[in-house]
């Protein structure tokens, strides 16, 4: 072994050599495979499974020479080297794959259970991991029919020129190298998961040929590989791929064109689904092929799969079947309504079960309405090889057509039929008859796929099998696709789920109907009869009180489409409070609930942290299940074995001790408890004799006392008296821990040598015989013992003062010698002492003190014993004031989770060895990686510093982390910036959303796993003896420099630990970082690292400072470097820290085919850097993320989840709970945190279990790393769709068959942000998000794949509550312009007293539903129901009235409006973009403008619309004069406008300030003057603000561009209203009044022209012209005003009034103009100069030619482009100063 792996450099050679390039020495990753030799001390080399895996990819030498490589050794190669050196991989990659797959077969192997001997690879293990590999190959064949390239034999033989190894496993492992290769060096490629196969497809291909030394016919030559020469594969098939991705991209216009114009990766992956792909492409890649034609160029294939299109039609598309169901009923509860009885009585009647069969001629419709949608987005997939798909097309709308067409002439027919007859004869009945027949025919695929539903491992069959005859029968239904399939779960979750949406439809369906739909009828019916009523206005229509009716039933229909949400959220609510219970969450919500399970504790983390080894359990097989549940029981509620009392001397419990200790050592390591608090909290080893286990001193407290206490009082026998004390288990120990530390005390304080000590142990020996013999009680005077408890205090306190008193010590011993044997005895006098040896023998001994030479205290160098005598000190004085340990919040929160945790279900841990092998990856960009000196002391305009703000909101960290540093050397306060300096910079960050803090929470796992691992391993004699070393150098607190000794600092004499070293790795015999190494794997992928090297950035060297404080840390960035041939090359590069060169050292560059960022940044940073992962799993952690040591613990029970089946199968992801911890930072973060830990709790519970939907929401979930590194990666990177990345990784997971789970016995802390700025800028990310997963293939598969009840689910969970927030603020506007059209019409006065459609049920329900939704009812109840299991009711509701004390309401309504804003804006128009919020503490006041900027158009704007119509409704309305009325109305709509306008400032530090409103002012003027120029920002110049704010008109399709002109004419109709309201009408309902208002307006045109021609023409030269103008302006106004006074009804009020009609007209031209000119000359600009800022901000000077060139055209626009082009400056700053004005 070790000869041939002396041979592994050379190999390094070999492969160089056959590549080209120089031999480099590079340094090693995990495992120093280069040099065995050299490195075979390495702690991972110690396990023969490694040197198996490495032993069995060595034997290359009987594989035929590489035709390319220029000199090879085949004795000194490996396959690794061959393949690389045959297809033409890069080295890098081969050594980085190398290790890749050696680490997974050696994990493998070390889980492989069997007699196979360790040092030989198993042929199971090389062919599992192979096939789990290659699963998504074989797949993919069999879908497309062709016959996998990896011809394997079905024998185990094991003969061969290759020694150790057998031809099959050489094959296994040559299969799985080869995939690894394509897959380490695809790049961005590795998007495209079937791309890899087809390419793999063919490597294997010539891989066969190769192998097998075929001969090529047409050279006659043995056959060399299609791809092969240096760097052949990046260069002839990587980048061919990458640079038609990247034309792509770069024709998208930075994503900005039609999503329809341009392919994405999932384009390009999709063509690979067909078969025509191997005819049209071919091997090798043809760059003349059409796949390669560039964008623009004849003959480029387009779209494939799907078409993304930009319509709130997708909603209906992809979810046809709910809108289906909802419009369905709604149809069946109004005829039945509309009857009058009661829906039984109704239905009973034949006429109303006939008029009920309408629903078919409507579902007709709405299938035609589907099929026309089909046809009308996704035709551009037409072409000539697809010309099924448009037939499929065409027939379908045909169809469709027909069925409603059919069912609409059967309708008629029965009817027809009734009425002739004048009853249901036999002929009608006939009719009906018929019509059921065509009504069962057309429901056939419906009833299908309920049978198919009820046995669903059918219908997964049918679909996953590639049968051509199933292919033809699922033609009509749906295309064919490959991902999609066998998408149904087991029947038992089928009934959950089932029940879940069964209920919550009957409730919501019976609630619509007798509280929505039919209250409304009476009224409806009223309206109809109504005729005459007086119109305020010109009437363009007769009968128009028929629109008062769709005007009122407009809201409810909205409400009763979106109300499934409100019980969704009450539903699921329930649902997961039952799950919540029943899984034991919130069990110890206190440390009071603690105490009282501690003595349990041990046993709990015996059963589920150590593995099955140490408790001798049989692993595996029902019975241990069986055994496993029981066991649980017992430990849960206390019965049995496992709850016995822990003694001292078991190891369990020394095993518990370690764990616990290291879990109290990290709090004090980051400062959330004290010094004080930790020898409170610890669990010390067994010292001084003590016979049973020492608790916690938190637990004892009070405990001696009370016994004492009852001692006193109480007469009784030794046994009652024991007997009481033994029924509680803290004050047993208590007692016997406090009389064994007392008799060890008092004898170590004296010479052994003198009389003292032989009386001292004598007195003990005489207690000890009366309690043996029970008669302690009649012997002894229990009432004095509170008197010797006071005695044995005064010594303890004089034992620990640092200047010892020896008088006062003596005294004090003969005082309590005194008491115990004089007093204390019953009925013995001094003779009787001298026999019983407890008085000095001889009368001369008495003479002078007893214990006068007696006495020699310790010297204070002495820790361990001081140590131990606080603690007596400590269980001696304690009282109920331990209740509070520990003080902080954050601590008692983690303390008491971590305790509950244990007690709920989670598989058991195996050994460290045997655990499933992991990563975690955190991509990183440029955020902070620690807080600068100028960060932290950096102050607002308050002098409030980011320090300052951190030592407020974490006191008592502050506190802590003080104490530290004194005990660390600090001699002052000052010189925390001196000395201290980097210490307190990470004692900050680790307080902010930093990498920082990441990096210490993930390198927690390592730590972890490091003493798991010597647990697993240690002996009874090891910990045992671990223990006592350990008790040697005492806490904490002792084990840095100096301890306090009676207040005062002293040096300590022992050696020091580094602060974040394990107290247990004192302990470890040094094999243990191996098992860690082989397990765990942190990856930090620093995107630009190289670049801030450069650049010599701060960043870039607080990223060295973390290498350097955690050696195992992984660095991956990209690097930058200008070739010979003068263009860039981009490589991914993976570094580390080596302490021995004491520098950064480069361990694999592995060269990419062009710029890393093709798609959306963050995946795309993931994805260059998976690579360099390692293990069965990976957890993506984002960089504001935190882990906590006691959680890491638990982490190898929760990789156990994948061998246990959730569901029908075993999870291929494994959800993971968040922690909030931001929530304690503003009352801002505090909602966001209670909205969010409900989200990941227990919404994320739901939809794991019963619904079965939970995807990847960005949370830490654990992927099974080898499932999706084959299936596309953990997010999807297109650009602009997928700019959620992270959720599609769960779209992409359910799509492909994987099964996502939830578990919440483990957490990890999550940052949110924590300013309203940031938390709106991430929820317009998200909303916008959420607009594109709309239009995205993923949520249309979804929507037509899944069952109907789990497409309920995934709708209302994703896209449907972003859609119905915003039809909620649809209800509002609705509601409020219908009311504001009533009340101005007249048609409310008329309606008013004889429909009384203002005061009903339906109207009720509607405002009540609409209201609890505004106060946040979406994120509330969930908030209080989760809140209430894990804290309890009374907090819960006490939080949540807090919160609503705090304007809770206002945030969660803003919120509601961002949400819409910016789902709505992305649908329509697109410009969903990444939004950075910095994830800073908010300590500065925002001003005014830049508040303004951000909310203006959503939600300033229209809030201020809403308020002026709520105004002009509240002039003119007949209800506003019922005020109470008025109220119940409108308060809702109110309290949205107030909330939108209002928000902003109530949330803004030092809001209201008035200086600082003053200040807000004046910045806001200026602001709203300053010129624009070629170098303004939008943060200067109000213009250049508004031209940015319309970008995304530039890039919104015509149907978009319509359908915001039709809603901006809303404000030519509340002119219209409006106008026929002035005095000065007298009532007049002509069309020349509103005529005349626009003659008005056109007048305000003419003076603002006139006045402004006359400023540019004579207010420089000629001013007094100029004033003159004005004057004459103004005297002509002022008489036109007087003439209106005197001859017309004009009054001054109509000014007013005028003033509100003409603002929002005023707007409305300024919209239309908008949307007019950006649609024009969107037309005429340059793609790329739309990229510069120049551009931009250059814009006055682009109008002006444009305006020029509209002269120059033949046939010029109509004049309504030049006139709105014209006007638009005007209009826009005269509306905004109005605005502004009245804003402010």
């Amino acid at each position: 072994m070790s000869l041939r792996r002396n041979r592994r450099a050379g190999g390094e050679v070999a492969a160089a050599a056959g590549s080209g390039e120089r031999p480099v020495q590079a340094a090693y990753n995990i495992i120093p495979i280069q040099d065995v030799v050299m490195h075979g001390d390495h702690p991972s080399l110690r396990f023969p499974e490694v040197r198996a895996a490495v032993e069995a990819l060595v034997h290359a030498a009987d594989l035929p020479t590489p035709a390319t490589a220029r000199s090879w050794d085949p004795h000194r190669a490996d396959l690794f080297d061959w393949l690389g050196a045959t297809f033409g991989f890069q080295p890098h990659n081969v050594r980085n794959q190398r290790e890749h797959l050696v680490l997974l077969l050696a994990n493998a192997q070390l889980r492989f259970a069997g007699t196979h001997p360790a040092d030989v690879l198993q042929y199971t293990v090389a062919r599992d991991i192979r096939k789990k590999l290659l699963r998504n190959y074989t797949s993919w064949c069999a879908y497309l029919g062709q016959k996998p390239h990896i011809p394997l034999t079905s024998g185990r033989r094991r003969t061969g020129t290759a020694q150790g190894v057998g031809p099959d496993i050489r094959k296994e492992l040559m299969y799985t190298a080869l995939y690894l290769l394509i897959w380490g060096e695809a790049a961005n490629l590795r998007f495209m998961p079937e791309c890899l196969c087809y390419i793999f497809h063919y490597m294997t291909l010539d891989l066969f040929h190769v192998v097998g030394e075929s001969i090529d016919v047409e050279t006659g030559r043995r056959a060399i590989p299609a791809v092969c020469g240096e760097d052949a594969f990046l260069n002839r098939v990587v980048t061919p791929i990458y640079n038609i991705l990247k034309a792509e991209v770069d024709a998208s216009r930075n994503g900005t064109k039609p999503h329809s114009a341009w392919r994405n990766y999932d384009d390009v992956n999709e063509y690979f689904w067909s078969r025509r792909v191997f005819k049209r492409l071919r091997w090798p890649l043809d760059p003349s092929r059409s796949f390669f034609v560039q964008p623009g160029k004849p003959g480029r294939i387009g779209k494939t799969g799907f078409v993304e299109q930009r319509s709130f039609w997708n909603v209906y598309r992809s979810f046809d079947r709910v809108w289906v169901m909802l419009i369905l009923f709604f149809q069946a509860a109004m005829i039945v309504a509309w009857d009058g009885r009661t829906p039984w009585d109704s239905l009973s009647h034949r006429d109303i079960q006939i008029r009920v069969l309408s629903v078919f001629i409507t579902w007709g419709g709405l299938r035609f309405l589907q099929a026309m949608l089909d046809a009308g987005t996704q035709y551009s997939l037409v072409s000539r090889e697809t010309s099924l798909l448009a037939v499929r097309m065409v027939l379908k709308v045909l169809v469709a057509a027909g069925w409603t067409i059919t069912f609409s002439v059967l309708y008629v027919r029965m009817w027809d039929q009734r009425w002739r007859d004048r009853r249901w004869s036999f002929a009608a009945n006939t009719r009906v008859l018929n019509y059921l027949e065509a009504a069962a025919v057309f429901v056939i695929p419906q009833v299908l796929a309920v049978v198919l539903f009820i046995i669903p491992w059918i219908r997964n069959f049918l679909e996953k099998t590639n049968w051509q005859i199933l292919y033809l029968l699922t033609w009509w239904f749906q295309t064919r696709t490959f991902v999609g399939r066998g998408l149904r779960e087991g029947l038992i979750d089928n009934i959950k789920y089932s029940i879940f949406w069964v209920c919550l439809l009957v409730s919501k369906f019976s609630f619509s109907y007798f509280l929505q739909i039919k209250p409304m009828v009476g009224p409806t019916k009223m309206i109809f009869k109504l005729h005459d009523i007086r119109r305020n206005w010109f009437e363009f229509m007769p009968h128009t009180e028929r629109l008062a009716v769709i005007i009122l039933w407009v809201p409810v229909i909205i409400i009763y489409i979106m109300d499934i949400q409100i019980w969704y959220a009450v539903f699921s609510s329930l649902t997961g409070a039952l799950i919540g219970l029943f899984s034991h969450l919130g069990e110890i919500r206190s440390i009071e609930q603690l105490r009282l399970r501690f003595q349990f504790f041990a046993s709990a983390m015996q059963f589920n942290l150590m593995p099955r080894e140490h408790t001798g359990d049989a692993s595996g097989g029902l019975c241990s299940k069986l055994y496993d549940a029981i066991h649980r029981l017992k430990l849960r509620y206390g019965f049995g074995r496992p709850n016995r009392k822990i003694e001292a001397n078991e190891v369990e419990a020394k095993r518990f001790a370690l764990i616990w200790n290291e879990i109290i050592q990290t709090f004090r390591e980051e400062d959330i408890i004290s010094d004080e608090e930790l020898e409170l909290l610890e669990l010390p080893p067994v010292v001084w004799g003590i016979r049973v286990v020492r608790w916690p001193c938190f637990l004892l407290n009070n405990e001696l006392l009370l016994a004492l206490s009852q001692a006193k009082e109480l007469v009784d026998d030794d046994r009652a008296h024991w007997s009481r004390i033994c029924n509680n288990e803290y004050r047993r120990c208590a007692v016997i821990e406090t009389y064994d530390s007392i008799r060890h005390l008092l004898l170590e304080i004296m010479d052994k040598t003198t009389i003292e000590h032989n009386i001292v142990d004598n007195l003990f020996l005489a207690f000890d015989r009366a309690m043996g013999d029970g008669k302690f009680t009649e012997e002894y005077k229990l009432d004095l013992l509170p008197q010797i408890h006071k005695f044995v205090i005064s010594l303890v306190e004089l034992l620990l003062k640092e200047n010892k008193d020896h008088t006062k010590i003596v005294r004090t011993m003969q005082d309590l010698y005194d008491l115990a044997v004089h007093d204390f005895l019953k009925n013995k006098d001094f003779e009787q002492l001298r026999q019983a040896r407890l008085a000095p023998s001889r009368p001369t001994e008495h003479q002078e003190l007893l214990f006068l030479y007696a006495i020699k205290c310790p010297g204070n160098d002495d820790v361990s014993f001081y140590k131990q005598v606080r603690r007596l000190h400590t269980i001696l004085t304690s009282r109920d004031s331990m209740n509070n340990v520990p003080k902080n919040p954050e601590a008692r929160r983690r303390i008491t989770f971590f305790s509950n945790s244990l007690f709920m279900n989670m598989p058991r841990a195996p050994l460290v060895e045997k655990m499933m092998s992991f990563s975690v990856l955190t991509p990183y960009y440029n955020e902070d990686v620690l807080y600068s000196k100028d960060q932290l002391r950096r102050e607002n305009e308050d002098g409030i510093s980011t320090l300052f703000y951190l030592q407020k909101i974490y006191e008592d960290d502050w506190t802590n982390f003080l104490q530290r540093m004194r005990r660390g050397g600090m001699s002052s306060d000052d010189d925390i910036w001196t000395g201290k300096f980097q210490e307190l910079r990470l004692w900050a960050s680790y307080r902010g959303q930093t990498l920082a803090r990441t990096v210490r929470g993930m390198m927690y796992y390592y730590r972890a796993l490091k003493m798991l691992a010597f647990l697993d391993t240690a002996s009874e004699v090891d910990i045992t003896e671990g223990t006592k070393q350990l008790a040697s150098f005492g806490s904490i607190r002792h084990e840095n420099d100096v301890y306090t000794m009676n207040g005062r600092l002293q040096q300590r004499p022992q050696r020091r630990l580094d602060r974040g070293t394990s107290s247990v790795s004192q302990l470890f015999k040094g094999q243990e970082d191996g098992a860690a190494l082989m397990k765990y794997t942190y990856v930090v992928t620093c995107q630009i690292y190289g670049n801030q090297k450069k650049a010599k950035d701060q960043r870039a060297e607080d990223i060295l400072t973390l290498m350097k404080k955690n050696e195992t840390l992984r660095v991956a960035y990209v690097d930058e470097v200008h070739s010979e041939m003068g263009d860039m090359q981009y490589y991914s590069v993976l570094i580390k820290f080596d302490p021995v060169l004491q520098r950064e050292v480069e361990i694999y560059r592995i060269r990419l085919p062009g710029p890393l960022k093709l798609g959306e940044g963050k995946p795309e940073n993931q994805n260059h850097a998976i690579i360099f992962t390692r293990g069965d799993a990976v957890q993506t952690i984002d960089m504001n993320q935190d882990n906590y040591f006691e959680e890491a613990l638990k982490m190898r029970n929760l990789l156990e989840q994948y061998n246990y089946n959730h569901g029908s199968q075993k999870p291929t992801l494994l959800g993971v709970r968040e922690h909030v911890f931001t929530g304690s930072v503003s009352s801002l973060a505090w909602f966001m945190s209670a909205q969010e830990t409900s989200f990941v709790t227990l919404g994320q519970r739901v939809l794991a279990n019963p619904l079965k939907v939970r995807m990847h929401y960005g949370h830490p979930d654990v992927f099974d790393r080898l499932w999706f590194l084959t299936r596309g990666g953990v997010s999807k990177a297109s650009r602009v769709i997928n700019i959620s990345e992270d959720i599609f990784a769960g779209f992409n997971c359910t799509l492909r068959g994987g099964n996502v789970s939830h578990h919440e016995y483990i957490q990890v802390g999550k940052g949110r942000d924590v300013g309203l700025n940031q938390i709106s800028m991430f929820e317009a990310k998200v909303s916008s998000g959420n607009g594109e997963q709309t239009l995205s293939r993923d949520i249309y598969r979804l929507g037509h794949r899944l069952d109907f009840f789990r497409m309920l689910s995934v709708y209302y969970t994703t896209v449907g509550f972003y859609f119905n927030t915003m039809l909620v603020v649809l209800t509002v506007y609705t509601f409020v312009w219908g009311r504001l059209y009533l009340a101005l019409s007249g048609l409310e006065a008329g309606i008013q007293g004889s429909a009384n459609a203002t005061n009903n049920k339906a109207l009720g329900a509607v405002l009540n539903q609409q209201f609890v939704i505004q106060l946040g009812f979406f994120t509330a109840l969930p908030m209080i129901i989760e809140n209430s299991i894990e804290l309890g009711f009374l907090p819960a509701v006490w939080d949540f009235f807090t919160m609503q004390m705090m304007f809770s309401s206002m945030f969660y309504t803003f919120s509601m409006g961002t949400k819409s804003h910016y789902y709505g804006r992305t649908i329509l128009h697109g410009g969903a973009k990444y939004r950075a919020t910095g994830r800073g503490f908010v300590v500065q006041h925002k001003s005014f403008a830049e508040n303004y900027r951000l909310y203006a158009r959503s939600h300033f704007i229209k809030a201020i619309e809403l308020g002026i119509i709520l105004t002009v409704y509240a002039a003119h309305s007949v209800i506003a004069r019922n005020t109470l009325v008025y109220i119940i109305m409108m308060i809702s709509s109110w309290f949205l406008v107030v909330s939108w306008i209002m928000t902003p400032f109530a949330f803004n530090p030092s809001g209201f300030d008035w200086l600082k409103t003053v200040y807000d002012f004046e910045d806001f003027m200026n602001w709203i003057w300053y010129p624009d120029g070629i170098f303004s920002k939008a943060e200067q110049s109000w213009e250049i603000w508004w031209y940015e704010e319309q970008d995304h008109l530039r890039t919104t399709g015509l149907w978009g561009k319509i359908l915001e002109i039709l809603l901006d004419l809303r404000y030519f109709f509340f002119q219209f209203g409006v106008v026929y309201q002035l005095k000065i009408t007298d009532g007049s309902r002509s069309i020349a009044v509103y005529l005349l208002s626009w003659i008005c307006v056109a007048v305000i045109f003419g003076v603002f022209f006139l006045m402004s021609y006359a400023r540019d023409k004579y207010a420089a030269k000629q001013h007094l012209y100029y004033r003159l103008i004005q004057f004459s302006v103004i005297i002509l106004v002022v008489l036109v005003l007087i003439i209106f006074l005197e001859f017309t009804k004009f009054q001054i009020i109509d000014i007013f009034t005028s003033l509100l009609a003409f603002i929002p007209t005023g707007w409305g031209l300024i919209s239309i103009a908008q949307k007019c000119k950006q649609g024009y000359f969107s037309m005429k600009l340059s793609a790329e100069a739309s990229r510069y800022p120049a551009f931009l901000l250059a814009r006055k000077q682009l109008q002006f030619e444009a305006l020029t060139k509209l002269s120059q055209l033949d046939h010029p626009p109509s004049p309504l482009y030049s006139f709105l082009f014209n006007v638009e400056g005007f209009l826009v700053y005269w509306y905004s100063l109005d605005v502004q004005v009245c804003n402010w």
